[in-house]
């Protein structure tokens, strides 16, 4: 079984900015992953040639169980507001994460993280960038409950937020709202916090130690793949892991395969 959890960045290109579908779908075919966990999903957006990137992805992988969860809808960085219900924002830009599943799905559960109380000052690089002070935005967690050949399993997907502490705060949330759900169980995503905090604050094992950000050269594990002890020997072990090249994305995926 391969797992996969790979920030899209909506999908765009840091060679020529651009969002390609079929460059999209090379990518996402590349990982082969049996469960796939997707941040900075964009759906109907306008930078991404109003495409639902999750069922592209989806389709990729030859995956019949897929969903996308809104954080917000429309666009970061721009004009967006906080997704208030599952149904919300229907026909309007939305932005979040998606879950993709080769094996059967038994239910669906959605969590939503409220964003940081105050603007935080950020380092932005590159020209035109610095310090400056940004809105949060709210978080949502998408998570699953399997039918796999190694019995059930909890797998939810999420991006938190960049605001140091308040992400720490969040993480602990989710794995509240993930403790209510079948053991073994799996959290993946960009947690927006190193490896060793991730597993502290969890108490949750590592299922990969790599870094993944930024692409072209990485030097911090933003995005994790986490078990919770609990269950952990039901599953089988790791037996590899990966954070291949992507021509899509300012992260790499990182990709763990078991048994």
């Amino acid at each position: 079984m391969r797992l996969a959890t790979f920030n899209l960045l909506h999908g765009r290109s840091l060679h020529d900015g651009l969002v390609d579908p079929d460059r999209l779908t090379t990518a996402v075919k590349a990982l082969d992953a049996d469960i796939l966990a997707l941040q900075e999903v964009d759906r109907d957006q306008s930078r991404s040639g109003n495409l639902d990137l999750t069922a592209i992805a989806a389709r990729a992988l030859g995956a019949p169980e897929h969903r996308f969860a809104a954080a917000v809808v429309g666009t970061p960085g721009e004009t967006f507001r906080p997704l208030r219900h599952d149904d919300d924002g229907h026909g309007e830009p939305c932005y979040g994460v998606g879950l993709i599943s080769r094996h059967p799905v038994r239910t669906w559960q959605v969590t939503r993280l409220k964003p940081a109380p105050v603007r935080s000052p950020i380092y932005i690089p590159g020209p035109g960038g610095g310090l400056v002070l940004l809105r949060d935005e709210p978080r949502v967690v998408l998570a699953a409950v399997l039918d796999t050949p190694h019995g059930p399993l909890t797998v939810a997907a999420t991006h938190l937020s960049f605001v140091p502490g308040w992400n720490a705060h969040q993480l602990r949330r989710v794995v509240r709202a993930l403790r209510a759900l079948p053991a073994p169980r799996i959290l993946l995503g960009d947690l927006n916090l190193p490896a060793g905090p991730a597993r502290l604050l969890t108490g949750w094992q590592p299922l990969g130690r790599h870094p993944t950000y930024p692409a072209a050269n990485p030097r911090v594990q933003l995005d994790h793949v986490l078990a919770d002890r609990q269950g952990l020997d039901r599953l089988p072990p790791v037996t590899a892991v990966h954070t291949p090249r992507s021509a899509i994305s300012d992260h790499r995926p990182l990709v763990v395969d078991l048994g």
